[in-house]
């Protein structure tokens, strides 16, 4: 009778472990954007939906990879803390890929790249240089690798001001708050387009330092490597597809793939096929 009972039992624990490991499988992978937006890699809009460059991203690799996929938003300077506190399963929301970002995560291989630039007004110049910065007002948003540059090479030359998103930088330097603002290319020259911004400009580009990383991934945590596999998969697909170049050319009108432009730098690979898709 106790071995009958004890079979029973053992059956019954059988099931539940089956169950509660099917639903672990199919749990959702949880993809978080900055709260902040950053057009037009993410809006939100009027119903509390999000969309964007890196929202379709999401929607593809999730696709690709039959994931049920989520996506939160969470504040960008606790991003990676929620990482690590297992509150989200990947960071997407224009992370750079840099050394001092690995000693606390992983990254995906690089799905977009961009060099960062300066916003001024229209018809001005000005030389990426301690005599060309020297004394200028410079808006950034904090905790991007745009503050870490400015910071490290700046900090005691220019008067450097820190903001919380990127649209209050925007807005300072539109009203004229600010006399230059430094940001990822792509984000200012989709700003300059704005009616609000007509009469400013990107009038410079930042030569390339190693603290400005290798590319835009996505951030996970180092212990999964699993999901960084079925990721890096995923855009290595994607970047090679007609999907992918489509929407590129569509949101910014030039390809922003780090293997497909011509003019991406050494650091990141040029190589989209085999490097990519394996």
């Amino acid at each position: 009778m106790k071995s009958k009972r004890l079979a029973q039992w053992l059956s019954s624990a059988v099931l539940m472990l089956a169950a509660g490991t099917a639903l672990a499988a199919e749990k959702p992978i949880v993809f978080a954007v900055a709260a902040e937006p950053y057009p037009p890699f993410t809006v939100k809009g009027g119903n509390g939906e999000w969309s964007g460059f890196e929202v379709d991203l999401i929607h593809k690799l999730c696709g690709l990879m039959k994931a049920e996929c989520q996506i939160k938003e969470v504040a960008w300077d606790g991003i990676i803390p929620s990482l690590l506190a297992k509150k989200i399963d990947v960071i997407f929301s224009s992370m750079s890929v840099t050394e001092e970002r690995e000693k606390q995560i992983a990254f995906s291989r690089a799905y977009y790249d961009s060099l960062l630039g300066i916003a001024g007004p229209k018809g001005t110049t000005v030389e990426v240089t301690p005599a060309g910065l020297k004394g200028k007002i410079i808006g950034v948003q904090i905790s991007t690798v745009s503050a870490n540059y400015l910071k490290k090479y700046y900090e005691n030359i220019a008067d450097l001001k820190y903001y919380d998103t990127q649209e209050s930088a925007n807005a300072d330097l539109i009203a004229g708050r600010t006399d230059l603002m430094m940001a990822d290319g792509v984000a200012i020259a989709m700003m300059v387009k704005t009616p609000e911004a007509q009469g400013l400009a990107e009038i410079a580009e930042v030569p390339y330092d190693p603290i400005i990383g290798r590319g835009v991934g996505a951030g996970l945590r180092k212990e999964d490597t699993e999901l960084k596999a079925r990721l890096d998969k995923a855009i290595g697909e994607l970047l090679v597809s007609k999907d992918y170049a489509d929407l590129s050319q569509s949101v910014f009108g030039v390809s922003v793939s780090p293997c497909k432009r011509a003019d991406t730098p050494a650091y990141v690979s040029k190589v989209c096929d085999s490097p990519y898709t394996n």
